[in-house]
């Protein structure tokens, strides 16, 4: 059986870290951010997923979010997630 990996946009629900460090404006306030997200964003993967079985692409700082290539069942495992928002299959426009 073949899983085919799709990307899919996976947004969190309300952190108030995140708004703590998005409200501080300076260079140090955005790096403290994109490292928080990201390291906060893979231990979420890595809690809810099996290694190697998807990947990452990137972690939006704009919203508490993060695209990630995973099959439909990996995406449903992220939805029952408490961290976890929405998931959503990217739409490709055609």
């Amino acid at each position: 059986m073949t899983r085919r990996s799709e990307l899919h946009f996976v947004f969190m629900n309300y952190d108030p870290e995140y708004e703590r460090l998005r409200a501080d404006k300076t260079k140090k306030g955005a790096y403290e951010l994109d490292s928080y997200l990201s390291k906060k964003h893979d231990e979420i993967l890595a809690k809810n997923l099996q290694p190697g079985t998807y990947n990452k692409t990137l972690s939006l700082v704009i919203v508490d979010g993060f695209a990630v290539e995973i099959s439909e069942d990996q995406a449903n495992v992220l939805r029952a997630a408490k961290e976890v928002r929405i998931v959503e299959k990217n739409q490709e426009l055609e």
